[in-house]
């Protein structure tokens, strides 16, 4: 599709510029919907907060993309940005150092939300919170985040956020071959993504994790540590989900609070859902398929968007409970939640990985 899109418009196979854009920005969400299976599907961890993480990765890239205005703002002040400059801000704060690099701000986006689940979850994991608490705690922590970013004293852009990005990496962002080759990023992060959580959950740490799912309390009898096995997953999932949020902000061109609300999270939740709950690959179709009809029926119905989003999870969980990936009961469909798999003496992992 990205080739495709290069074409002359007057070519029958041409692509338009927007289809290459909705499509690059599925795939972002994708990251977000594979961090979320990771969690939920093979840890059991029903996560109602990951969009802070997601929203963290792209304030990060945000902020790379804010210093790349330079003197081509409102405000012509390569020094601040212009909504700084709006609210009279003298001085850049710190935190805003060295964002106009972009390794930099790529490296951010992975460890500001991997440093914020290691702190969240060395103290929940810790403390043994589990199940719906932990769901509501999760939900809690997002929906604090949106109201700190709200504020203007945040130097983050307070409601509107960031937006109005030209280029990166001096290439214009509004240019078709831009869109290709984000496109093929996009493309090429999300197969990375899935051969890594493969390739993570394959060997024993795998087996370990679905034991922990099934029955944590017995695989600690064994002598493992749960918590250990939860956090390392969960700092890994925050990891996947900065970095689809970092593309998706390059791809849609904004970024503000509203990233971080509760409902976003929930809806990850739902293309897990749909797609299929511990397969993976499921995640990635049921956040490219719902987003795809969220995009049709807003564009036709867009005040009934909600009640068909609801009413497509109740269907989902009374009639197809192992999501679409479910149908062809592929091999790694076992992996669902509902089919619990014994502790055995097989699950057993090396002393020091506990």
């Amino acid at each position: 599709m990205a080739l495709l899109n290069l074409l002359p418009a007057s070519f029958p196979l041409h692509v338009p510029d927007f289809a290459v854009s909705l499509t690059a920005k599925y795939l972002s969400y994708a990251l977000l919907a594979l961090a979320v299976d990771l969690v939920w599907g093979f840890a059991g961890i029903l996560t109602l907060g990951h969009a802070a993480f997601f929203a963290l990765g792209g304030y990060a890239m945000g902020m790379y993309l804010m210093r790349e205005i330079g003197t081509r703002g409102v405000y012509a002040n390569a020094d601040l940005p212009d909504f700084m400059v709006f609210l009279s801000w003298t001085h850049l704060p710190w935190y805003w150092y060295g964002f106009s690099f972009f390794p930099f701000a790529l490296l951010m986006a992975l460890l500001v939300p991997g440093a914020l689940a290691a702190g969240f979850g060395a103290l929940t994991f810790r403390s043994r919170v589990s199940g719906v608490y932990l769901s509501i705690i999760t939900q809690a922590l997002t929906y604090a985040l949106m109201l700190a970013f709200f504020r203007n004293d945040m130097g983050f852009g307070g409601n509107n956020g960031l937006t109005d990005f030209k280029d990166i990496l001096g290439a214009d962002l509004h240019a078709p071959l831009t869109h290709a080759v984000l496109l093929l990023v996009t493309a090429l992060s999300v197969a990375g993504a899935l051969l890594l959580t493969r390739a993570v959950l394959a060997g024993r740490f795998g087996r370990l994790l679905t034991a922990v799912r099934d029955a944590e309390n017995r695989t600690r009898f064994l002598g493992y540590r749960p918590e250990h096995a939860k956090l390392l997953v969960w700092v890994l999932s925050a990891l996947i989900a900065g970095l689809g949020g970092a593309l998706y902000v390059i791809q849609v061109g904004i970024i503000n609070p509203g990233e971080f609300a509760p409902g976003n999270s929930i809806e990850a939740v739902i293309w897990v859902a749909v797609g299929g709950r511990g397969t993976l690959s499921g995640a990635v179709l049921g956040a490219v398929l719902v987003n795809l009809g969220k995009t049709l029926f807003t564009g036709l119905l867009p005040e009934l968007w909600l009640y068909a989003l609801g009413a497509l999870f109740i269907l989902t969980t009374l009639f197809l409970p192992r999501g679409l990936m479910g149908l062809r009961r592929a091999p790694e469909a076992a992996a669902i939640a509902g089919e619990p798999a014994p502790v055995t003496p097989e699950m057993a992992v090396p002393e020091d990985a506990s």
